[in-house]
C-alpha cells in the first residue's frame, strides 16, 4: 500500500526531472495463439532502446485478476492505492470540462446512447457521435430542470458528457445506470447505501435520467443516456504536498485532466492538440517550468475498444516516431506504461499486467531486454510490482527521496 506519510518525510525538494508517459490501454494480447501484441507488433526502435538501455516490467493496477476502470487505472500510477482511494469517474471528467465540483456536490459521467423502441440499448456510445452533434444534445439536456437543485451538464468529448446537481443533503453513493453491455435496458437509478438522504438523491436522478429520455426522443442515435461513475470531491492529498513536486499533465482528453488536477498537477492547455508529436511539442514548450511531466495519449485504448488491432499498432508507432522530442529535453527519468491493458481481441479493458520501461541513465540496472514488449517485460528486472510503485521507483531513480532510517 503507498505510505504518503513516509513519502513526506523522504522526499526532496531537489531533484531530477521524471516525465511519465501513458498510453491509453497499451497492453494487450495476440489475436492468434502464435502472434504477437499490439506492442509487439509494432516498430518501435526508440522506445527499443531505452529498453535495452533501462530496465523492463510489468504493473498490477489494482489487484491481480481485476479489471480497472481508467480512473482507479491512473490513481494507482499517480501513487494512490485505488482500493484504498475509491474515486467514481464522475469527479473527474467535471474537473477535466472546468466544472466545480465542491465537497456535497453530486457529479456522474454521462454516455449518450441508442436505444430502441422497447428500451433495448443497441448501441452504448451512439456510434461514438461527433462532439459537435453529441453538443446539441447537451443543449437539450441543459434545459431539464429539477425542483430544489441545480443542475449542471457540460459535454466531454464524442459521446460523453456531464451531469452535476448541486442543493443541500445529496448523497454520491449511487449505482450505475449503464449496464456495460448492450442488449439489456439501463439500469434504474439505485442506493448503494440506505438512508435518506441517498434515497431523496435517487428520487431527484431518476427525475432527471427520465426527463432527458423524454426529450431525447427522435434524436438517434443518441435517444438515450447512460450515467456512471456517481462522485464528489474526495480531498486527495496532492503531489506537492506528498512528492514535493511541480507537476504538470498534457492530456487531450477531460477525464484525464480531472484525475490530474485532483492530486496536484497543474493542468496544460491543449486544445486543439491531436497527435502525439503535438502533445510531445506541447511537453517540451512547458518543460523547463515543472519536475514532473504526465503525457496521456488517448486512442491506443480506444481504437482497443472498438477491435482495431492494426490502428492501435500504427498509433504506438506514431508515439515511438515523436518521441526524440522528449528524449532532447533530456529528462532524467523517463517511465513509459500504459493506466491497464485493453488487447483490441476482447475489445475492452483487461486485468493483464501493463507493460512498464523505466529509463534512467544515471542509476538504473540494465537487464536483457531487446525490445520493449509484453513478454519482454514479464521477464524485465523490474518484476511484476503495483501501479502504486511507479512513482517511488521513478522518485528513487531521479535522487528525490532520502534515506529511511539511520
Amino acid at each position: 500500500m503507498a505510505n504518503f506519510d513516509l513519502m513526506r518525510q523522504l522526499a526532496r525538494t531537489k531533484g531530477g526531472k521524471i516525465f511519465l508517459l501513458v498510453m491509453d490501454g497499451l497492453g494487450g494480447l495476440p489475436m492468434t495463439p502464435n502472434g504477437l501484441t499490439e506492442l509487439e507488433t509494432a516498430k518501435t526502435p526508440n522506445m527499443d532502446r531505452l529498453a535495452k538501455e533501462g530496465s523492463l516490467g510489468a504493473t498490477i493496477p489494482v489487484r491481480r485478476g481485476i479489471t480497472p476502470g481508467s480512473g482507479p487505472a491512473h490513481l494507482g500510477l499517480f501513487g494512490y492505492d485505488p482500493v484504498e482511494y475509491q474515486i467514481g469517474r464522475g469527479i473527474l471528467s467535471a474537473l477535466g470540462v472546468g466544472l466545480d465540483v465542491k465537497t456535497g456536490d453530486v457529479a456522474a459521467r454521462g454516455n449518450f446512447c441508442t436505444v430502441d423502441e422497447n428500451g433495448i440499448v443497441t448501441d452504448r456510445r451512439a456510434g461514438r457521435i461527433a462532439t459537435d452533434k453529441a453538443m446539441e444534445r447537451v443543449e437539450i439536456l441543459r434545459q431539464i430542470q429539477i425542483p430544489g437543485v441545480e443542475v449542471e451538464v457540460e459535454i466531454e468529448k464524442e459521446y460523453r458528457f456531464v451531469v452535476v446537481m448541486r442543493g443541500e443533503s445529496l448523497s454520491h453513493h449511487l449505482a450505475d445506470t449503464d449496464p456495460q453491455v448492450e442488449g439489456k435496458k439501463p439500469f434504474p437509478v439505485a442506493p448503494l447505501q440506505q438512508d435518506p438522504t441517498t434515497a431523496r438523491t435517487v428520487r431527484l436522478f431518476e427525475q432527471w435520467v427520465d426527463e432527458a429520455f423524454k426529450r431525447l426522443q427522435g434524436h438517434e442515435p443518441a435517444n438515450g443516456v447512460l450515467l456512471r461513475g456517481f462522485a464528489t470531491d474526495p480531498n486527495l492529498p496532492k503531489y506537492n504536498d506528498v512528492y514535493k513536486l511541480n507537476a504538470a499533465c498534457v492530456a487531450v482528453y477531460p477525464m484525464y485532466k480531472g484525475v490530474s488536477q485532483l492530486v496536484g498537477m497543474q493542468i496544460i492547455d491543449t486544445q486543439g492538440l491531436e497527435t502525439p508529436a503535438e502533445e510531445f511539442g506541447k511537453v517540451a514548450e512547458i518543460w523547463k517550468d515543472f519536475d514532473f511531466v504526465f503525457c496521456h495519449i488517448k486512442k491506443t485504448d480506444s481504437y482497443a475498444e472498438d477491435g482495431k488491432f492494426d490502428e492501435k499498432v500504427h498509433l504506438i508507432e506514431q508515439v515511438d516516431a515523436a518521441l526524440p522530442t522528449i528524449l532532447d529535453l533530456k529528462p532524467d527519468v523517463v517511465m513509459i506504461t500504459g493506466d491497464h491493458s485493453t488487447p483490441a481481441k476482447l475489445k475492452s479493458h483487461s486485468w493483464h499486467p501493463v507493460p512498464l520501461l523505466l529509463w534512467a541513465p544515471a542509476t538504473h540496472m540494465p537487464d536483457h531486454a531487446e525490445a520493449f514488449g509484453e513478454r519482454a517485460c514479464y521477464n524485465g528486472a523490474l518484476g511484476q510490482l503495483p501501479a502504486y510503485d511507479v512513482m517511488q521507483l521513478a522518485l528513487a531513480h531521479a535522487l528525490r527521496l532520502d534515506k529511511f532510517g539511520a
